[in-house]
Formats: C-alpha cells, structure tokens, sequence
C-alpha cells in the first residue's frame, strides 16, 4: 500500500513541476523577453504534463504491486504509453520551435518576401517529414517491446528487401507525391503564398503538404491537386521571381479618338491611384479591327495581381467615362456606305 501512495505523491510532484514550468515560461512573455515560451506553452503543456506523470507511474511501479495476470500486462502499457507521449512531446516542441521563425517569416514585406515564402513552405514541408519519421519510428519501438516482435527480427531483416519491394509497388503514388512534395519545395518551383493560374484557375497556394496542394481560389473556392500534378504539368506562376504584375486594358474605339488626350488622361488618372507603383504604364494603338474600330491597349504595373486586377478595373471605367463625356463621337460605331447601293 505505500508504494501506491509513494506513486501517488510522485504524480502529483511530477504535475506540480510542469505546473511550476508552464507559469515561468508564461511570466516570460511578458514583454516578449523569449519569443520561444509562447509556442512552448500553447504546444507542449499537455504533452510534458502527460509524459511526467506516464515518467513517474512508470519510474514507481513493480510488477508486485498487482496480482494476477495483469501485473506484467500493466507495465507492458506503461511502456508503450512512455514511448506515446514522448514521441508527442518531441513532436510538438519541435513545432514550437519552427512556429517562432514562421512567424517571423509571415510579416516579411517587399523584396524579401519572395524568400521568406520559400523558406517558409520549405520548413512546414520538413517539420512533416519529421513528424512522420518520429511516429514511424515509435510505432517500431513500441513492436520490439513484445518479446515475440524481437524473437521475430533477424527473420523481419531478412525479408525486409522483398517487404520493401511490395511495398513499395503498392504505395507507388504516395511515394511519388512525397518525393515530388520536396522536389518542389526545394526547387523552389512552387511556394506557399505564390500567385498561380492551375487549369484555368486563378488563386494562391494556400496549403503544401507532402501529398496534396490546396489553391485559394478567387472567389473563396479550394481547388485540392495532388502535388505530383505540379511536377507533370504545366503551370503559370505569376509570383515566381517577383509578386509584380503588369495589367493589360484593351479600347476598342471609333478612328476619330484622339489617342494624345487619353494618354495624358490615363497617366493622370494612374498618378492619383493609391494601387500604380509608380513605375509602368503605356497606351498604344495595338490594332486595325475589320469592323471599322481601333484598338487600344493601356499597360500599366502594380504591385501584386490582386492589386492589378483592381487598378485595371478601376482604370478601364474610368477611361470609359472619360470617352463618354469628352469625346462622345469617338465611341464605337459602325459605317454603312450608302453609294454602294
């Protein structure tokens, strides 16, 4: 009996100590004196909490201290659950760690930008990686608990090559979504955050995971593809060396338009939008059309497409205005010849 109060009072020590941890990491926050306790609280309370109690069961308990069949099927548990909990542990607190520099990497603006996203989808690829090797890993330490598990292991190693071939038959498109995974996050090919137009759509790279991409498409749909699609087929990514885009608005006008007046309107009207960056614009006569019109085409730059879909919006209504009330005889119209009847 006083072995069972002996571990009892061992858990609650055990609590008691992360307890006395968590509240000490949590008066670290104030005035952010360690970036690294905020992640450590939210992420590993419950885990070290689980694995200083399993610690300590474990640490007290003798196979005497129950009767019966169920003494050694006991502390087989606890060692399972030991090997649980600390895989969760170490999982979580190297999330937490990671959290810290992704973090920091979100708010990274302007040049920058391009590769904190890239080092940003790297690290959330690799932190998987490692999170499925660990529990792998545990999943294999907890088996050669069993002693019938290790008598069988020279007979396992033995065969591990032919278990390994048909394995690796069977989970082929998992296996080559996994390898094209970090063929694309360390190519640099595709990163969280790009800007990219995947059949016909147009959204940004909101999740990269080892099997899947998740798109956010404009109009708040989710488009999933598997990531081996972005390693077989063709794709535009509009923010692959930059996030800067050129916006195209196309006129098509009567002859008459004064080309002169609606470039000096166009450049003026782009000086007083908030979403020109102040660095590209033009506006030519691009085409003749059959049909007795003009064509007109307004380039001009923004800084990222959401902000050049909006600016060549804006822009075209405004030039449409324009037209309309200065010079009303240049809107498109067509021409009958009455002699050629």
């Amino acid at each position: 009996m006083s072995r069972w109060i002996i571990m009892l009072i061992t858990v609650i020590v055990a609590a008691a100590a992360v307890e006395v941890v968590r509240r000490v990491l949590r008066s670290r926050l104030v005035g952010e004196k360690w970036v690294l306790a905020g992640p450590l609280v939210c992420r590993c309370a419950w885990p070290a909490l689980a694995t200083a109690v399993v610690a300590a069961v474990k640490t007290v308990y003798q196979p005497n201290m129950a009767e019966g069949p169920f003494a050694h099927g006991i502390e087989q548990v606890l060692g399972l659950t030991m090997i649980g909990v600390v895989s969760w542990l170490v999982i979580e607190a190297a999330y937490a760690v990671t959290d810290v520099v992704l973090e920091r990497l979100v708010t990274v603006e302007g040049e920058r930008n391009r590769r904190a996203r890239r080092i940003r989808t790297q690290i959330t690829l690799v932190r998987r990686v490692a999170s499925a090797v660990i529990i792998v890993v545990a999943l294999g330490a907890m088996l050669f608990t069993f002693p019938q598990v290790r008598a069988l292991g020279a007979g396992l190693l033995a065969s591990a090559g032919i278990a390994g071939v048909i394995v690796g038959v069977a989970a082929q498109s998992t296996l080559g979504n996994l390898l094209a995974g970090l063929q694309l996050a360390f190519s640099d090919a595709l990163r969280l955050d790009d800007v990219v137009v995947v059949e016909d759509e147009w959204g940004r790279i909101e999740e990269l995971s080892l099997t899947y991409v998740v798109l956010h498409l404009w109009d708040e749909r989710r488009l999933v593809l598997p990531v081996s699609y972005f390693t077989t087929n063709p794709f535009e990514n509009w923010t692959r060396h930059s996030s800067r885009v050129i916006g195209a608005v196309m006129l098509r006008v009567d002859w008459s338009v004064p080309v002169d007046e609606l470039r000096t309107e166009l450049y003026s009207a782009l000086r007083e939008h908030p979403l020109w960056d102040q660095k590209d614009w033009v506006l030519q006569v691009v085409d003749t059309l059959p049909n007795g019109l003009v064509e007109l085409r307004a380039l001009m730059s923004a800084a990222d497409s959401p902000s050049a879909w909006d600016l060549k919006c804006d822009i075209r209504e405004h030039m449409v205005r324009f037209i309309q009330e200065k010079y009303p005889d240049s809107l498109p119209r067509f021409r009958v010849d009455d002699r050629a009847a």
